[in-house]
């Protein structure tokens, strides 16, 4: 079994028009939101074995606020390029790199990639993978280049407005 969650950055400020769209952090907001959800799924989940982050602030700052929750150390998460604004084929193939000796993944990225993504998975569809949501899902296997011709099983969906 591998256990995959998706968790798209949270609300990043636009307060500096002169920042590069790569380079925009967290707006105080979006750090309540993601605190709130990690709170939460805290009590649901076991730490996942590695995170990986998109290298832009927002999804970095995030993974940060996830791992310090959940206990993950934040010297080990894995920053990737390639999940600055990916797509389902993209974020497929960064996970397909993934030692199968991993079990559970949580990935920090980006819309659209990230909803298309939870879309191949999730019926019925979702519009809009809002900032601080998480997907989490479970695929029968045992190596992750074969999540995406496994069964499979969405374990839950939560965004911020869900929580109270």
């Amino acid at each position: 079994m591998k256990t995959l969650y998706i968790v798209r950055h949270a609300k990043s400020s636009w307060d500096n028009p002169t920042l590069a769209d790569h380079d925009r952090p967290l707006m105080q907001k979006g750090i309540k939101k993601t605190l709130k959800v990690a709170h939460y799924i805290k009590t649901k989940i076991s730490c996942p074995e590695l995170f990986l982050s998109s290298t832009a602030v927002r999804a970095k700052e995030t993974a940060g606020i996830m791992a310090s929750e959940l206990g993950y150390p934040l010297g080990k998460i894995n920053y990737n390029r390639n999940l600055y604004h990916a797509g389902p084929d993209a974020i497929f193939n960064e996970l397909y790199t993934l030692s199968n000796n991993i079990n559970s993944v949580m990935i920090f990225g980006h819309n659209p990639g990230f909803t298309y993504f939870v879309n191949e998975f999730l019926i019925p569809t979702i519009d809009n993978l809002p900032t601080s949501g998480i997907v989490c899902l479970t695929f029968d296997t045992h190596k992750w280049q074969e999540i995406d011709t496994s069964g499979f099983h969405v374990n839950f969906v939560v965004i911020p407005k869900m929580l109270k």
